[in-house]
């Protein structure tokens, strides 16, 4: 095996998974490679979360070769494992044109080839952002943010799946829960009690309709809103009329979605479907558009088959939000990730690495003008 693989399948064995996976230990093992690279500066911070009433230990770390204004980032952390795999998840396979495992495009190809890029380039005004929780909450990306090392930076490469194109723009993505209460009580009585599964029953059929009302909508490359009905819950037994049942789902908005008039419209739904209807948000992160596309052009080269918009949210809207331009690349295809027998091809691995060296000479040579 060559660089990238062994790299690869060393982090792939690293357990990530999120929840239940160890941050930290794959970010003490990054800061130790980020050093034995030269890098001036390393942070590595432990971030703690509470998520379900179940508390967590996220981490970053973050190495710079001088004042940082560009730097590229990568999430260590993984989806659990799907179901289906033919192999173990965290032994990687390593084939003629392909490396399997958890991960390996979503997204440790991409800290494998940065690490491999550092080998061969010496990089100034440069920095390097490893960093946990992006496939849940981003607890580490904000804490990153609100950090003294992130004010210097001004932009930067996000690390997804993107089959070798620059992402300028994407959807956000939220998530709700609605509840409703009943009674509760013996079947025998249904007839006259409130049954809150239909309730929810009634509300996804609403949310459903809504959403199909919106396949026309939008951009002409992100039409649609994508509402996912993710479940419905409540109920103990067939001979129980259940007490109180939820309903979760989620949207994925494009840029300059009119969130105004969508809950509006969802509010009319929602009342349709039934009384007491309470709703919550359990997340909710903005679409993301670069407003020059300029300095992407000039920044990666001819390296990408083009600018093209995501379908999928990444943590470039968090950094936009900050004041950061950001772009989103990376090795492997989107179409991999969080499935059964991930793989990253070997060809997309140095493609990355030398993707990643043109950025590192980039920055470098504006950093000696």
């Amino acid at each position: 095996m060559n660089d990238c693989e062994q790299l690869l399948a060393r982090l792939i064995a690293c357990p990530t998974q999120n929840p239940g996976g160890d941050e930290v230990a794959l970010c003490e093992l990054l800061a130790d490679e980020l050093e034995s690279r030269g890098a001036d500066e390393i942070t590595l911070e432990r971030v703690p979360r509470i998520r379900d009433g179940e508390k967590a230990i996220g981490a970053y770390v973050f190495a710079r070769w001088g004042q940082p204004t560009t730097i590229i980032n990568v999430h260590v952390d993984t989806v659990p494992a799907n179901t289906g795999w033919s192999t173990d998840p965290w032994k990687a396979e390593v084939t003629a044109d392909r490396v399997v495992g958890l991960g390996a495009a979503d997204t440790k190809g991409a800290i494998a080839s940065t690490l491999v890029a550092l080998d061969r380039e010496r990089p100034e005004s440069f920095g390097v952002l490893f960093s946990g929780d992006e496939e849940r909450g981003g607890t580490c990306m904000r804490a990153f943010l609100q950090s003294d090392a992130a004010q210097p930076v001004r932009r930067a490469i996000v690390c997804e799946p993107t089959g070798r194109f620059a992402g300028v723009r994407h959807r956000g993505v939220a998530g709700y829960r609605a509840e409703v209460k009943g009674s509760g009580g013996h079947s025998s009585g249904a007839d006259v009690m409130p049954k809150p599964i239909v309730t929810m029953a009634r509300l996804a059929v609403e949310l459903d309709e809504l959403g199909r009302e919106y396949l026309s909508r939008g951009p002409d490359d992100m039409k649609g809103i994508c509402l996912n009905v993710a479940g419905l819950d409540g109920g103990v037994a067939f001979n129980v009329v259940p007490d109180r049942a939820s309903l979760t789902w989620s949207i994925r908005p494009p840029p300059d979605f009119d969130e105004a008039s969508w809950q509006r419209e969802v509010a009319e739904r929602i009342a349709r479907a039934g009384d007491d209807i309470r709703v919550t948000t359990l997340l909710d992160h903005s679409p993301f558009a670069i407003a020059d596309e300029a300095w992407v052009r000039d920044l990666v080269g001819d390296f990408v088959e083009g600018l093209a918009p995501l379908q999928f949210w990444t943590e470039a809207a968090v950094m936009a939000k900050a004041g950061i331009d950001a772009v989103v690349i990376g090795p492997g295809h989107i179409a991999r990730a969080h499935a059964a027998n991930e793989y990253v091809t070997i060809d997309d691995l140095y493609w990355a690495v030398d993707l990643f060296r043109h950025v590192i000479k980039e920055c470098r040579s504006r950093a000696t003008r």
